[in-house]
């Protein structure tokens, strides 16, 4: 254990550990009220663990394996006992899993029960990422006064609801999390699972959809029939929903996310909802994807988290610190937006031209967009492998993908905050989406991926608005080099494919392709708008 303690450090870049002399409890039966017993193992330092703050780990995932050791084991080597907990159904726990829908009361009953154990001490730490954030949300509000921080990285108090907007579902994300939650307690799940991912990505060309979880699994999946089946509006969700929650958390939070990550939409809003009821909050955004490795939670853990358990302050900081993209640094602000970045539009204009001024008259640009053959989705917001920043050249090859580019930039340009964009859009069909990416173009002519949205329209064979929303940014765009804007319509399957025909994503079976228009001109002035530090 010590050599794959030696590893982890190297990896994640830590410094060196308090020990790594370990001792491991497992199995402890934690009750809940129903008479459902949930398993956890405690790790705590082999001498003088007891009492120590307590960092609590509620796992979907297991409590073993690549969690114990890159998780777990990190803490409990700098200052912490950690329990793990397998949440509902899962790895021993008793219980049927309804993942997301049981955790607020499961996780209170875990700190009742956790409050009352005589090694526990008087300060937990909620720590984790994405599911293991989620739970942190789920009982925020109502935590017992031996909580002293949260730590909630890479997640958002609402967790599925982004992805199923109505105006644009993100299918890649929930399909795929689904999937892996069903097939993960498989023997050799871990070696089976590069050739099931490949299956997964094969399931979602199935039409209908509805039938996609027997296409990946070979069975029904519950999570993934609801995902299909409700959008985020849907009362369905309501138990899932912490977002109301976040006003009302009185103990600090370091909320920590990356530009790449599925949920960081969500994990802004929260931070900045904390911010508005005069919360103790401080919000870290680094150049990460979802799985990233990195050490800043443990970090964050350490210098943050025990701080606060032991009734000390952190070292003092900003609340907002950024990874400046392009510029390569990071950099610290007051809050979220940040103040001093004002609305600048860049105007689409004929011939794949992108300018400050509008354009003076009328003009279209035209693409098909077939279903069929749907515009594929590169890099950017999705899960690994291909996440984050990537040469876009290919995907501009396609006569379905319109490019509009700036002339070379005379001087920096900082986008920092949350961009938008206006397409005046028209199709031949009633249903369709306008997805939008900013992209940096670098002086050998390669356009690389900074920030994207999508919406859906109803009516879109009526001239109308589209208003897209980006996802966050903070980026340098260098002197030197160009601004480009993407339009198309999608991005598969990060996006489910718009059939063209209104049916129900999950029951769709006919794909009808479409003729679409951007227009640009004095009455249409298509555009996006970039949060800038300098006049363009």
């Amino acid at each position: 254990m010590n050599l794959s303690s030696h590893l982890v450090q190297r990896v994640l870049k830590l410094p060196p550990p308090l020990t790594r002399d370990l001792v491991v409890e497992r199995d402890l039966r934690v009750p809940m009220p129903d008479g459902v017993d949930l398993l956890a193992d405690r790790w705590a330092p082999r001498t003088g663990g007891e009492g120590l703050p307590t960092a609590l780990i509620r796992c979907p995932y297991g409590r073993r394996g690549v969690i114990a050791l890159g998780a777990v084991r990190p803490l409990a080597e700098r200052g912490y006992q950690v329990l793990i907990q397998s949440t509902r159904g899962g790895f021993g726990s008793g219980g049927t899993p309804d993942h997301m829908r049981q955790e607020r009361a499961d996780g209170l009953a875990t700190l009742d029960w956790l409050v009352e154990q005589q090694w526990a001490g008087d300060a937990i730490v909620l720590i984790g990422t994405s599911y293991m954030g989620y739970v942190q949300w789920a009982v925020a509000d109502r935590v017992p006064p031996q909580v002293k921080a949260m730590i909630p990285h890479m997640t958002e108090s609402a967790l599925t609801l982004e992805f199923l907007r109505g105006d644009g579902m993100s299918l890649q994300t929930p399909f795929g999390w689904g999937a892996m939650i069903a097939l993960q307690e498989r023997p050799f799940a871990m070696v089976r699972q590069p050739f099931e991912l490949k299956g997964i990505r094969r399931a979602l060309d199935t039409l209908p959809l509805a039938d996609a979880d027997l296409a990946a699994l070979g069975h029904r999946s519950d999570y993934i029939q609801a995902i299909l089946a409700h959008d985020a509006d849907d009362p369905h969700w309501a138990a899932l929903d912490h977002r109301d929650r976040v006003a009302d958390v009185t103990v600090p939070v370091s909320s920590i996310g990356g530009w790449y990550d599925i949920f960081l939409p969500g994990q802004i809003r929260d931070f900045t909802t904390l911010q508005a009821a005069d919360r103790p909050a401080r919000l870290t955004i680094g150049p990460w994807t979802h799985t990233s490795l990195d050490n800043t939670l443990t970090r964050e853990a350490v210098e943050f988290g025990l701080a606060h358990a032991r009734g000390e302050q952190p070292p003092e900081r900003a609340p907002v610190r950024l990874y400046v993209t392009g510029e390569e640094a990071w950099r610290d602000f007051a809050s979220w937006p940040p103040q001093g970045y004002e609305g600048r539009r860049l105007h689409l204009h004929p011939g794949g031209a992108l300018a400050v001024e509008p354009p003076t008259a009328p003009r279209s640009d035209g693409y098909r967009y077939d279903p069929a053959d749907p515009t594929p989705s590169v890099g950017g917001v999705t899960m690994p492998p291909g996440a984050g920043r990537v040469d876009n050249t290919a995907l501009e090859a396609r006569p379905d993908v319109l490019t509009y580019t700036t002339p070379v930039l005379d001087e920096d340009v900082e986008v920092v905050g949350e961009v938008s964009a206006e397409i005046w859009f028209r199709s031949s069909l009633p249903y369709a989406d306008v997805f939008v990416r900013l992209c940096e173009v670098d002086a050998q002519g390669r356009s690389v991926n900074v920030c994207d949205g999508l919406t859906g329209l109803t009516g879109a064979d009526e001239l109308g608005r589209a208003t897209v929303r980006l996802w966050p940014t903070a980026h340098r765009l260098r002197r030197g080099r160009r601004i480009r804007v993407q339009v198309s319509s999608g991005a598969f399957p990060r996006y489910a494919r718009n059939p063209g025909t209104g049916e129900p994503l999950a029951t769709a079976t006919t794909l009808r392709a479409a003729d679409q228009s951007v227009h640009h001109g004095p009455e249409h002035p298509s555009a996006v708008i970039l949060p800038v530090r300098v006049a363009l």
